[in-house]
């Protein structure tokens, strides 16, 4: 079973997702005013528990959040409940799949933040998403979504020298039980496959320092290079406008974010 077949397991069905996943320097920011230049509606791909959608929606533009985690979208609903009503009115939430999500409206823009698009883990359901997106798309619309790049002297040097021994990655404090959580990861690549498999431990401390609890939270994404990705999306029918390097839209280099800017052609 592919791994965004089981995306409501580990990470994503945990409750940790919001202390751990807290996105990329700018990128909020960033999603907001894409969305305010293009105009309602807007369709959030991969919207989790609406860190991207709810401040779209707070700066008046009509956004349906799309994603396939049960979990994710229940904890959105609460975060939605807290909102007033103006705000709450601009937000939609729909439960289904990237890959073959069919809705009736079209959108002047869609985004896929936070490197969602890597849980498809081949060309194939790639193709599925990009294609299903194409036909939502209004007429010159855009899609704009980012991903890591990934750096094959990273990958050489993980392989080689730090192999997937358990690394400390972070820690933080859980807001409903006060106690600290101490991250830690072990990442293992493929790259003939271009895969890339995260085991994240999520250690729960008491006041003392001592450990009362582990979670363990699996991950899978397949990384994509910097021309494969414009030529699959060139395959699929868009144009490419802009790769940016960052979310103040500096120019790409190798190693950092490709954050794609893409027009549908008809």
């Amino acid at each position: 079973m592919e791994e965004y077949d089981r995306i409501d397991v580990g990470l994503y069905g945990s409750g940790f997702y919001d202390y751990y996943g807290t996105g990329l320097e700018g990128d909020a920011q960033f999603y907001v005013e894409e969305a305010q230049k293009t105009g309602s509606p807007v369709l959030e791909i991969g919207c989790g528990t609406g860190r991207i959608t709810i401040p779209i929606a707070e700066a008046g533009v009509d956004i349906v959040g799309l994603d396939r985690s049960s979990n994710m979208l229940s904890i959105f609903r609460q975060k939605i409940a807290n909102l007033n009503a103006e705000t709450q009115s601009h937000i939609r939430i729909v439960k289904d799949d990237m890959r073959s999500f069919s809705l009736k409206d079209r959108f002047k823009l869609i985004i896929i933040p936070y490197r969602a698009f890597l849980h498809l883990l081949t060309p194939e359901d790639q193709r599925l998403a990009l294609n299903q997106i194409h036909r939502h798309l209004t007429d010159d619309g855009l899609l704009i979504f980012n991903i890591f790049d990934p750096s094959l002297e990273y990958i050489v040097a993980h392989l080689g020298r730090l192999g997937s021994a358990l690394k400390k990655d972070s820690e933080f404090i859980h807001l409903d039980t006060g106690h600290t959580f101490v991250v830690w990861n072990s990442l293992n690549y493929d790259p003939g496959c271009q895969i890339l498999k995260a085991h994240i431990i999520f250690e729960e401390l008491d006041d003392d320092g001592k450990v009362i609890s582990k979670t363990y939270c699996p991950s899978t994404l397949r990384y994509v290079y910097r021309y494969e990705m414009q030529y699959l999306l060139e395959l699929c029918g868009y144009r490419i406008e802009a790769l940016y390097g960052d979310f103040q839209r500096g120019p790409f280099h190798h190693g950092e974010e490709q954050i794609w800017v893409a027009r549908k052609m008809n």
